[in-house]
């Protein structure tokens, strides 16, 4: 899926299984490889980690919809200045939350830590976890085709 403006890119995408062969756990032989491009005015770069399970990749697409119906609410930083996002997972690496909303258009904030944060940043302490985002400004119709697209890419991956 493409989240998209004039100023940002995050493309993400399902690339395999983490572990081919089952094994019969359930954390272990559901954990999808995820592929990340970012583009931003600060620079570009990718990643492709194990970082969401078949069933939390399932609830990006679910947040998408809920977020164009209008069913969640915006955040914004805390007393401290620190931002948590509205949906996250297991592995801290990928989450969203929404930074504002308005008759026509949505500020996604696509929150990216660890392996998923830039380079320039990759390294920095683990209490910065959520703080690096990318801010995408979608229509209704842009965030129902990016679920679109994300439940058509999850097709290929069942809960093993």
């Amino acid at each position: 899926m493409q989240l998209s403006d004039h100023t940002n890119t995050v493309d993400l995408r399902p690339l395999r299984y983490q572990f081919p062969t089952v094994s019969g756990d359930a954390y272990d032989d559901n954990w999808l490889v995820i592929s990340g491009s970012v583009r931003t005015p600060d620079g570009s770069w990718s990643f492709a980690e194990p970082c969401l399970l078949t069933g939390e990749a399932r609830q990006v697409a679910a947040w998408l919809r809920a977020v164009a119906a209008g069913t969640v609410a915006v955040t914004g930083p805390d007393a401290n200045g620190e931002l948590s996002p509205d949906t996250w997972f297991v592995e801290p690496v990928l989450a969203f939350s929404l930074a504002d909303r308005n008759d026509a258009r949505v500020v996604l904030r696509v929150h990216l830590s660890l392996e998923g944060a830039p380079p320039w940043q990759q390294g920095d302490d683990a209490a910065d976890l959520y703080q690096y985002v990318v801010e995408v400004h979608l229509d209704t119709a842009a965030l129902l085709h990016a679920a679109d697209q994300w439940d058509l890419a999850l097709t290929s991956f069942p809960t093993r």
